[in-house]
């Protein structure tokens, strides 16, 4: 998983083919996540739960506050506790 320095997260494949995305925009000291994408020939393997723990570890690391505007961001945050605190107050989750 990579930040691809375009606003999104990007999974890629052994040949660097994109299989998936996180999309992000940054609004002063939150990041907020809109949509995640993986191809449907792609999915029920993980990739969108690997991008989005590389999107929030980052998102830890740089001490961004999360808003998960996207469902699967939302249901993944519910799921994953550890990373409650990084919700900004009156995001989703």
């Amino acid at each position: 998983m990579k930040d691809n320095g375009q606003d999104r997260y990007e999974a890629l494949d052994a040949d660097g083919e994109v299989v998936g995305f996180a999309a992000y925009a940054r609004e002063g000291g939150r990041v907020v996540f809109p949509h995640t994408v993986v191809a449907p020939e792609h999915q029920e393997q993980g990739i969108g739960s690997a991008l989005a723990t590389a999107a929030l570890d980052d998102s830890r690391a740089r001490g961004l506050a999360v808003v998960p505007a996207c469902e699967f961001f939302a249901a993944f945050l519910a799921d994953h506790t550890e990373y409650a605190d990084l919700v900004a107050d009156g995001g989703a989750a």
